[in-house]
Order: structure tokens, then C-alpha cells, then sequence
């Protein structure tokens, strides 16, 4: 081991404006529930009657008899740029409050493996979610949790303290051409 080298529970951050960033935190997800790790998936901004596909797989019928410890939570509110003016941001506040909350009273209670906060940095971003706690927490989380931290405009704060950073960048993607979200392919 080199000298300074930390042995477990890094900090990813998986940030840009190119698709691919929850995709490669899922990936990450499968990779360490298959290595027995227990794996706990929080999304931000994703509702639970929303349909999706990593939704239905995560949770389906039967998935515990595969042996692996995998549980997805939804803080169950949309981001506003997908509600407009419609937008009831004392329930964005307290959807995406609740939900760092519960990571970590999880996260204190031990034996989690892989955290991925998923689009929490449209929280923090957004306003709805203190840069310095999310920092804080990162700073005293049991040494041997790893972090993914998904979401565009990564802070540069988070970016520093990051052992891995990805930027997904965008060349083309259909949505701009018209082409709506496609159930199993964007969620």
C-alpha cells in the first residue's frame, strides 16, 4: 500500500451533464452486492409511484432469495425543474431533509457497505440540503463506507475531498432532437 493511501471507503462523485451518471452508481451497486457487500440506494428527487426500472428490479419479488443486501429509498418528490411554478418547495425541503436524515441514522447504525446518495447534488445545489453537512458527514462516516454522490454541478468542495471524480459530458443526447425519456433505456 502506498504511503497515504486510504484501503476502503472512498468518495465517488459521478458529475456532468451527460447521461450515465445514476446508470454507473446502479452498476457500482450490483458490482458490490454480489461481493456481499450491504448496499443501501437513497434517491433524491425520484417518487416512489414514479415508474423505473432499477425501481422495479431492486425491489421486485423473490430479489432477497438471491442472498445480497440491497434496498433502494426514494425521498418520493420530483425536482422542480420538472414541476415549475407548481413546485411546493416547503415539501422539496422537507422530502430531501427526511431523506439525509435517514442516511444517516442508517448509515450510524452500521454494517452499510456502499451508500449512493443519488442526485443529492441537485439537493445541495438546489439549496434544499447544506453543503457543510453533507461535507461534515462525509468528514466522520465509518472508514470503511463507501460514497457515491451523483448529480450535476458537483461543488468544488465535494470534488476535492472526492477520491473518484467523473464527469459524464454530453456531445448529443436524443432529448435535445425531441425524444422523450424511454422506459428502460433513461429510467
Amino acid at each position: 500500500m502506498f504511503k497515504g493511501m486510504k484501503s476502503s471507503g472512498l468518495i465517488h462523485v459521478y458529475t456532468g451533464e451527460g447521461k450515465g451518471k445514476t446508470t454507473a452508481s446502479l452498476g457500482l451497486a450490483v458490482r458490490a452486492a454480489g461481493a456481499g457487500l450491504k448496499v443501501l440506494i437513497v434517491q433524491f428527487f425520484k417518487e416512489d409511484s414514479a415508474e423505473s426500472g432499477e425501481k422495479d428490479f431492486f425491489r421486485a419479488e423473490g430479489f432477497e432469495a438471491l442472498g445480497v443486501e440491497l434496498e433502494l429509498r426514494r425521498a418520493n418528490c420530483r425536482h422542480p425543474m420538472f414541476t415549475g411554478k407548481r413546485t411546493d418547495t416547503d415539501a422539496v425541503k422537507a422530502s430531501v431533509t427526511d431523506a439525509f436524515a435517514m442516511i444517516k441514522e442508517r448509515v450510524a447504525d452500521g454494517g452499510i457497505g456502499l451508500l449512493i446518495c443519488d442526485e443529492i447534488l441537485s439537493a445541495i445545489n438546489g439549496g434544499w440540503l447544506d453543503l457543510e453537512e453533507v461535507i461534515g458527514f462525509l468528514e466522520s462516516k465509518p472508514a470503511d463506507l463507501e460514497v457515491v454522490l451523483t448529480g450535476r454541478e458537483a461543488p468544488v468542495d465535494l470534488v476535492k475531498i472526492a477520491d473518484y471524480v467523473t464527469e459524464m459530458l454530453k456531445i448529443k443526447h436524443p432529448y435535445d432532437t425531441g425524444l422523450p425519456a424511454r422506459k428502460g433505456i433513461e429510467f
